[in-house]
């Protein structure tokens, strides 16, 4: 294990996934009530477990690991032979997991590229399998936190919910902005855009923002090879119609690749609640361009 992978739990990728592939999965911690849960773990919160709170509002807050616990996981990793350490993290806009990775990485036995993937969800995923890919295929550290960064910049992550109040609560969406969607009754549907969650477009009915997001996705599709993944929280059988469409209309990109369907974490489902259905679209074989407003490049790798 000369390069080592490591990523957090909002990387939604399924427990098999990141075993066969040996990704080490970093948990967030969501607290509910008074009683605070490590996400994707045995014992851990769980997506139906956060529905139900939300549903009956009792207070639902989200926090990263800490420095110390990045720390931990790179000394491991160190004395299990990995001379080298990728991690890959939701976008630093959202969440202060990727600079517990940077402060740990300064002090990490080994050298390690900490990168901001600007994405979040299925889109942080992605970029983590295509830097596993590089790895499986020899590259180094750096090469292979390259093609994490691009596959993320060549990623579309949209997501359609049924109500803004959930990201106003956690921070994540202006109050002015959840409060005009909730004051015209519209269906938003956002965009996840240089590390930020922003509205994209707005509809009148769940029935049209599911067909928007159909287009949309084609749309970012293109004519190039692509990965597809649906997520949903509470919504399987929106999420499955919606993915039964794209593997339709999208087949010659997916290449026999499935459009992957699954209900996302109670970290991210914290702050889009209920009724979430997203789509992530992921571009494969695409060269490493600048994103239009991003901020300037986010990874720190360490002396060793």
């Amino acid at each position: 294990m000369p390069v080592a992978l490591v990523t957090d739990s909002t990387a939604s990728l399924p427990g098999a996934v990141a075993e066969a592939r040996a990704i080490t999965v970093v948990p967030l911690q969501v607290v509910i009530g008074a009683t605070s849960y490590d996400e994707g773990v045995e014992g851990g919160a769980t997506p139906e477990m956060l529905a139900e709170a939300l549903r009956e509002w009792t207070p639902v807050s989200t926090s990263r690991p800490n420095p110390e616990e990045m720390l931990e996981v790179y000394e491991r990793l160190a004395v299990e032979g990995a001379t080298e350490i990728v991690s890959v993290h939701l976008s630093a806009d959202l969440s202060g997991t990727f600079e517990s990775a940077q402060l740990a990485a300064r002090r990490a036995p080994v050298p390690v590229h900490a990168l901001d993937s600007r994405q979040v969800g299925l889109g942080t995923g992605f970029a983590v399998l295509a830097a596993a890919d590089a790895r499986d295929a020899g590259g180094t550290g750096a090469e292979i936190a390259e093609a994490a960064r691009t596959r993320a910049r060549a990623t579309t992550s949209l997501f359609y919910v049924d109500t803004l109040e959930y990201l106003r609560r956690g921070g994540r969406m202006g109050a002015a902005a959840a409060l005009l969607g909730s004051a015209l009754a519209v269906k938003p549907i956002l965009r996840v855009e240089a590390g930020r969650i922003g509205p994209f477009e707005r509809v009148r009915t769940s029935g049209k923002a599911l067909g928007r997001l159909e287009e949309l996705a084609v749309e970012a599709a293109g004519d190039a090879a692509v990965e597809v993944a649906v997520a949903h929280l509470a919504s399987p059988d929106r999420a499955t119609t919606l993915a039964e469409k794209l593997g339709v209309r999208l087949a010659d990109g997916l290449e026999g690749r499935e459009v992957a369907v699954g209900e996302i974490g109670a970290v991210l489902g914290a702050h889009v609640g209920p009724g979430m259905v997203a789509v992530c679209v992921a571009q494969r074989g695409a060269r490493s361009v600048p994103v239009e407003g991003a901020a300037p490049e986010s990874s720190e790798e360490n002396a060793g």
